[in-house]
């Protein structure tokens, strides 16, 4: 059967349309299950109080149950490597943190590659470290801190969470600016890195806000400045590290990733919603008693920032020589 040209070239525009409505609706329909984030961490920390924010949100929104799954060890690795694992439909997600980016470096036989197999879907926030001291350390400015430890090389110990982790790697790229010599006391955790700072054990720590605020506070810990570029809000009359070592900063990031492949209708409906969650004054106000600021963006603007921090930190990793626990 022959048919009339029009007719033919209808149908013909028919079918090329069918499948963009078919994503369209698609996009419209998810979630049709309950959907995982994973985290690399235990309950409780940053990372995982962030990503239970946003699946609340999420449930809310979208009708479906956003589960937290903590899948802590490897320095996140073992998380990471179930999302890229998962089949790229939506329905695994992963709560990216520094370590995603630091990883690609510290570790030489990793299974994935973080830019190649994480599609980027959302940024959410970005915290800074503190860099604080033990009360008997006689300085109370970076610059005399500076003086201090090229004066006494070798005599001061900085704590970090563990060889490789963001607390880490904020000293390393301080003594490369700076060209101070610290002696590196690698911990495995938070809590007892703080520990041995509160009692003099170790010097100096950069650690994350939310944890050590209240010892700042309290003066229990001396607070030296933000890692940052820009001051804390909630510690605004403490400097930056920048104002007095040009260039520097550091700071810690959470966002969502998925893996590689996630249709793109779906990503871009995901980034639509995280973003309208950051608008919400309740959401914005819990990451901002973190010690957080609002990063929103497209999720091609996460997926620069996130090659810009890989390239950043092999350098660091690559001058403190670091290795993983």
């Amino acid at each position: 059967m022959k048919l009339p040209r029009r007719k033919f070239l209808h149908l013909a525009a028919s079918a090329i349309a069918l499948p963009a409505v078919s994503r369209i609706a698609r996009a419209q329909a998810y979630p049709t299950r309950p959907v995982r984030i994973v985290v690399g961490f235990p309950p409780g920390g940053s990372v995982d109080i962030t990503a239970r924010l946003m699946g609340q949100w999420l449930t809310e929104r979208l009708g479906q149950q956003f589960i937290i799954e903590n899948r802590p060890g490897a320095g996140t690795n073992i998380a990471t490597e179930a999302v890229i694992r998962a089949p790229a439909d939506g329905y695994t997600l992963l709560l990216a943190s520094p370590p995603n980016v630091i990883n690609a470096t510290l570790y030489g036989n990793l299974n994935f590659n973080f830019i190649r197999d994480i599609a980027p879907v959302a940024s959410i926030a970005r915290a800074p470290n503190l860099m604080e001291v033990h009360p008997s350390v006689p300085v109370r400015t970076v610059p005399e801190f500076i003086a201090y430890a090229k004066a006494n090389p070798g005599k001061i110990n900085m704590a970090s969470t563990g060889n490789g982790a963001s607390t880490h790697l904020s000293g390393e790229l301080f003594k490369a600016m700076t060209g101070v010599e610290m002696v590196h006391v690698p911990y495995r955790g938070n809590a007892p890195a703080l520990t041995d700072l509160l009692s003099g054990q170790v010097q100096v720590l950069f650690d994350s806000i939310s944890t050590s605020i209240e010892h700042v506070r309290a003066g229990r810990l001396r607070g030296l400045a933000v890692t940052t570029a820009t001051r804390s809000h909630v510690l605004p009359d403490l400097p930056t590290v920048g104002e007095f070592v040009p260039g520097y900063e550091a700071s810690a990031f959470f966002g969502v990733g998925a893996p590689k492949g996630t249709p793109a209708e779906i990503i871009d409906r995901l980034n639509r919603e995280i973003n309208a969650g950051l608008a919400d004054p309740k959401i914005k106000a819990r990451l901002t008693d973190l010690g957080g600021t609002i990063f929103t963006g497209l999720p091609a603007d996460f997926g620069k920032f996130v090659v810009e921090e890989t390239e950043k930190w092999a350098k660091v990793v690559r001058f403190s020589g670091a290795k993983p626990d």
